[in-house]
């Protein structure tokens, strides 16, 4: 298992010290209190995933500290030590939400199995509670109130529940397969598969049998038969992301397959009823698509029966602050203890976020491990200064577009000249929050501001 950290309470100094060698050899990390005040100062300031607890203890004793816990709305679990003579006082200990005991004197061996078998409960109780939240939220599963949000909220209720096909739009890391699922839940099938599939990412030569599967022998390797996505999402969803990226022979049978909800296995000549509904998404713009020959006209109208555009991040800046909680909690951190300061979340609003929730999630990731899990300030964001200014820029004159381009060598020495002048501006003249920015060391800056810069260095 992997390590937890475990906080450990007891008033005796070498009763905790051999708490905390034990549980260190067993992997895992320990803070150490000597009552339940100095245990719930640091609970309120750390990521517990286990109490230990002594029961008889000055100023907080091992009760009140479970009390104060469970008060604070808190399931870590939470188990007692006892001696012997005692266990009456465990077992009421349990019934206030204690979850297991340890008997003095401890034998290493009782401990981890104890230790592990509390950890291994919580961590199912917590998957389960999780799988159950998502199976409950269903479409709601977005984070956000802004008012495109709550555009794309009220197509997906109007069309879920509906048979319908649907063509999901939008840039990369929108959230398409999100809306797809969220599709899924709101419709009669919530019950059957929902079964993704990028055409991107699968090669053409592979993505046939991948959709509609094959049967024993129809090529060199197929050593048995084997059933394909579209019949393994009978009764329920299929969603093909990426949709123009898929080659047009097979799109041709596709628009066969959607048209007549019938399939046949490669090598095979045995017709297959099918009962699903289809889901589509591209990145790119379909007519556009259409009109380059990359995505055939016929099977844009065949899917395009509804069709659903997702916001990009820029366009819904009111929904960063409960994002970045979101991916607080989701990477692990508390969001008691991690925060957002109020010039960090100016500084990602203003950002041009070409990468949408997904390059967000990444950041907030990312700053998270810089921060140590505390406050997330400014310097925690590496924002690239080029596209923190997402007001539009004028087009170059059509005579100033034909002049010929400068040398590269003064080109790329132009670019870092302005990129380390927007980043001293934007860490207020602080040179090692300016490195920071830029992703260099100091001494790198320091030796290209002698170089441009020659004032400032």
């Amino acid at each position: 298992m992997k390590g937890r950290q475990i906080l450990v309470v007891d008033d005796e100094p070498k009763m905790r010290r051999v708490l905390e060698i034990m549980l260190q050899k067993m992997g895992h990390r320990v803070l150490a209190a000597g009552n339940g005040v100095e245990a719930l100062a640091l609970f309120q300031a750390n990521s517990v995933d286990l109490v230990i607890t002594d029961l008889r203890m000055p100023e907080m004793d091992g009760i009140e500290l479970l009390a104060a816990l469970r008060a604070q709305a808190s399931d870590v679990p939470v188990m007692v030590i006892t001696a012997h003579g005692t266990i009456e006082t465990a077992v009421a200990a349990m019934k206030h939400g204690a979850c297991d005991y340890i008997l003095r004197p401890f034998d290493i061996d009782v401990v981890e199995l104890a230790v592990d078998r509390v950890l291994n409960g919580a961590a199912v109780a917590q998957q389960n509670a999780f799988l159950r939240q998502e199976i409950e939220r269903g479409w709601d599963a977005f984070v956000g109130t802004s008012e495109p949000m709550r555009a794309v909220y009220e197509l997906i209720q109007r069309v879920g529940p509906s048979k319908a096909s649907v063509l999901i739009t939008g840039e990369t890391g929108t959230g398409k397969e999100l809306a797809a699922r969220a599709l899924h839940h709101a419709s009669p099938r919530r019950d059957k598969l929902f079964v993704p599939i990028n055409c991107a990412a699968i090669p053409a030569d592979i993505l046939e049998s991948e959709l509609f599967g094959y049967e024993k022998g129809a090529f060199t390797g197929a050593v048995k038969e084997r059933v394909g996505k579209f019949e393994l999402a009978d009764g329920g969803t299929i969603f093909l992301d990426e949709l123009t990226e898929m080659p047009l022979p097979l799109q041709a049978k596709l628009l066969r397959v959607l048209q007549e909800n019938t399939i046949e296995r490669l090598g095979g000549n045995r017709v297959i009823e099918l009962d699903l509904r289809v889901i589509a998404a591209t990145n790119r713009d379909p007519l556009e698509s259409v009109r380059e020959g990359t995505l055939r006209e016929d099977l844009y109208y065949r899917v395009n029966v509804f069709s659903i555009e997702l916001p990009p991040l820029r366009a819904r800046t009111k929904d960063i602050a409960g994002l970045v909680e979101h991916f607080i909690a989701k990477h692990g951190h508390s969001t008691a203890a991690t925060r957002l300061t109020p010039r960090a979340l100016e500084r990602l609003c203003d950002y041009d976020w070409p990468g949408n929730v997904r390059e967000l999630e990444n950041m907030v990731e990312r700053a998270l491990i810089l921060s140590g899990g505390g406050t997330l300030d400014e310097q925690h964001f590496l924002l690239n200064p080029r596209a923190v200014d997402n007001k539009p820029r004028p087009a170059a004159a059509p005579a100033e577009s034909q002049k010929a381009p400068p040398p590269l060598n003064q080109a790329v020495e132009d670019l870092e000249a302005r990129l380390i002048d927007e980043a001293l501006a934007q860490a207020e003249g602080n040179k090692a929050k300016a490195a920071a920015l830029l992703d260099i060391s100091e001494r790198t800056l320091w030796y290209k501001l002698k170089k441009y810069r020659p004032e400032q260095s």
